[in-house]
C-alpha cells in the first residue's frame, strides 16, 4: 500500500498539475486585468475618490436658490502641451447647468493625442457633480502648434445639500490632468524639455 501511495504520478499527473497550475496564473492575470475597468466603474457610479458623475440628462430638474463657487484646476503630466482653464472659477446656482472651457495647445513638433483624467474636491462631491458634455469623454489629437477650445458642460446636483457632510459646501474645485495616450509614449521623455504646465487649485493662485 505505501509502495502505491509513493509512486510517482507519471506523464497524466503531471499534466493535470501542470493545467492546474495554468489555469490558476491565467485566472490571476484575468483578474488583475479586470480589476482596473472594475475599480472605474465603482467610481463613477458611487463618485468614489472624487469621480464625477456622467449625466444622462441635461439639467438638474430644479434650481437652488442658493450659490455654489466651481474652481477649475489644469495639470499635465509627459505630454507636452499648454493646458488651462479658460477662468480660475465660476459662480452658479445649485442645479443650474453651466458651461466652462479649457484650452489645450500642442508645443511638440508633430500631431500629439491626450487623454483627459478627472476627479473633484472635495471627494464626496464627487457623486453630485454632473457632466453632460466634456472632452474627457473622448481623446484629443492637436497638430503641431495647434490650439483647441475645450469646454465642459455640468451642473452640481441638488440633492448635495440633503448630505449632512456637504450642506454647506461652498467651493468645488474640478481637477483635470492630460497626459497622452499610450500610443505615443516616445514623446513622454520630451515632455520635461518642454515643461509641465500645472494650474494650483490654491486659494491665492485661484484668487481667494
Amino acid at each position: 500500500m505505501s509502495d502505491e501511495i509513493s509512486r510517482p504520478l507519471g506523464k497524466n499527473g503531471n499534466r493535470i498539475v501542470v493545467a492546474v497550475c495554468l489555469a490558476f496564473f491565467i485566472g490571476m492575470v484575468g483578474m488583475a486585468y479586470a480589476a482596473v475597468p472594475l475599480y472605474k466603474m465603482f467610481c463613477q457610479v458611487t463618485g468614489y475618490g472624487g469621480t464625477t458623475q456622467r449625466a444622462e440628462k441635461q439639467y438638474a430638474g430644479r434650481v437652488l436658490d442658493r450659490d455654489i463657487t466651481i474652481r477649475f484646476d489644469a495639470n499635465t503630466n509627459g505630454i507636452p502641451w499648454q493646458f488651462e482653464p479658460a477662468t480660475r472659477s465660476v459662480t452658479i446656482k445649485i442645479g443650474e447647468t453651466t458651461q466652462a472651457h479649457y484650452s489645450a495647445t500642442n508645443r511638440f513638433s508633430r500631431p500629439i493625442t491626450g487623454r483627459a483624467s478627472f476627479n473633484v474636491q472635495p471627494e464626496m462631491a464627487g457623486a453630485y457633480f454632473n457632466k453632460v458634455e466634456c472632452f474627457c469623454f473622448t481623446d484629443t489629437t492637436l497638430k503641431p502648434g495647434e490650439t483647441l477650445d475645450m469646454p465642459v458642460v455640468f451642473y452640481v446636483d441638488p440633492d448635495i445639500v440633503n448630505v449632512p457632510e456637504l450642506k454647506d459646501l461652498k467651493t468645488i474645485t474640478l481637477s483635470y490632468t492630460m497626459f497622452p495616450v499610450e500610443k505615443n509614449k516616445p514623446v513622454a521623455s520630451s515632455a520635461s524639455a518642454a515643461g509641465s504646465n500645472k494650474v494650483s487649485n490654491s486659494e491665492a493662485s485661484l484668487g481667494g
